[in-house]
């Protein structure tokens, strides 16, 4: 079996984040989306891993290199526009072959694997298993109409009257047939080849297609609170360490890693939380839920429930909560009395708030 990951959306409601970034590198317990995706498929025993890019692949490919770190080998298949989850199947038909695989959305977090799902898939093989899971409003997703021995009768993308509350999850397992269903379909309404018209040719055609329910914890990382629900969901499996420099003044409770490198002086950090190497924390209380990213300065400042990626700069600012701070941003005290909590900052900008 073979992987494709989908790693070519522009990210709109992550601005202003993905405008410097891909999404899927926006880090979740300081580990970039894509790399928790991609370990989740070397999970399965999966080492051929494809991935869709756009016009980011410079900078993904600086992040996951060939994949060799991983323990994968990463080929890159350029998309030139965003025209479709099918789409992406047709432009990797030279990478897949005629092989089985498994497809992930780049920006999907299942925290909990979806071993047991591939297992299913490779015992029965049927043409395609799609991965669902119940929510509590299926009509803002794709949803999967089930028979009663779990076969896919019908797929209905954002169902006005739902007639199940199964959504897709972002993870499918197909055998080649879905090859001869891609090139069936023709582009929908909005331009694009849905890969869910793909599915739904196979079951028209008769082709087995079925659905597993997954029970653990799933998250579209496409919306800043969805980040910071992600973050607080892995760093709650924190253990602690402390390789870097901790001073005497200061407090450690609770699961909190130091990286080696990092210095903590004089401060209080209440886990779970994670200070990544490089970075400097002085006369600070850092608060349950926060990752600190590489080589940032945290000084007189008080932060929980909060990401702050690499570089930043925060000084001075007391009550900081459910916060993203972008890559090499400033945060400094303003001299306005405007009183600013909850903070959304984009890569290399500066904000003043008050103290």
């Amino acid at each position: 079996m073979k992987a494709l990951v989908l790693s070519g959306g522009s990210g709109t409601r992550l601005r202003p984040f993905s405008y410097s970034m891909p999404k899927q590198l926006i880090p979740i317990a300081n580990k970039p989306v894509l790399q928790h995706v991609l370990e989740n498929i070397s999970d399965l025993g999966v080492t051929e891993i494809g991935i869709i890019v756009g016009d980011r692949l410079p900078q993904i490919s600086a992040v996951l290199g060939d994949g060799s770190a991983l323990g994968v080998k990463i080929t890159y298949i350029p998309q030139e526009k965003p025209l479709g989850l099918a789409h992406c199947v047709s432009l990797a038909r030279p990478f897949l072959g005629n092989d089985d695989f498994v497809m992930y959305l780049g920006d999907n977090m299942l925290t909990g694997g979806v071993q047991r799902i591939a297992e299913e898939f490779a015992a029965a093989r049927p043409a395609a298993q799609i991965v669902v899971q119940k929510v509590a409003d299926p009509t803002a997703f794709g949803v999967a109409e089930l028979d009663s021995e779990g076969r896919v009768e019908r797929l209905v993308e954002k169902p006005k009257e739902p007639r199940s509350d199964l959504a897709l999850a972002g993870v499918y397992f197909f055998t080649p047939a879905i090859h001869a269903a891609v090139d069936a379909i023709v582009p929908s309404p909005r331009g694009e080849l849905e890969i869910t018209d793909a599915i739904q040719w196979l079951v028209t055609e008769g082709a087995d297609v079925r659905a597993s329910e997954y029970d653990g914890y799933w998250k579209d990382t496409g919306r800043v609170e969805d980040v910071l629900d992600c973050n607080r969901t892995l760093l709650d499996d924190l253990k602690p360490h402390t390789a870097g420099e901790v001073d005497e003044t200061s407090t450690l409770v609770g699961p909190v890693v130091v990286e080696e490198g990092a210095r903590v002086v004089r401060s209080r950090i209440v886990g779970p939380a994670v200070i990544a190497a490089g970075t400097v924390v002085t006369d600070s209380y850092i608060g349950p839920y926060t990752s600190i990213g590489k080589d940032c300065v945290l000084s007189d400042t008080h932060i929980e429930q909060s990401i702050v990626l690499d570089g930043a700069t925060v000084s001075e600012v007391r009550g900081l909560h459910n916060s993203l701070i972008g890559r090499s941003a400033a945060v400094v005290p303003a001299e306005h009395d405007t009183v600013h909590h909850r903070l959304v900052v984009g890569d290399h900008t500066r904000v003043e708030v008050a103290a």
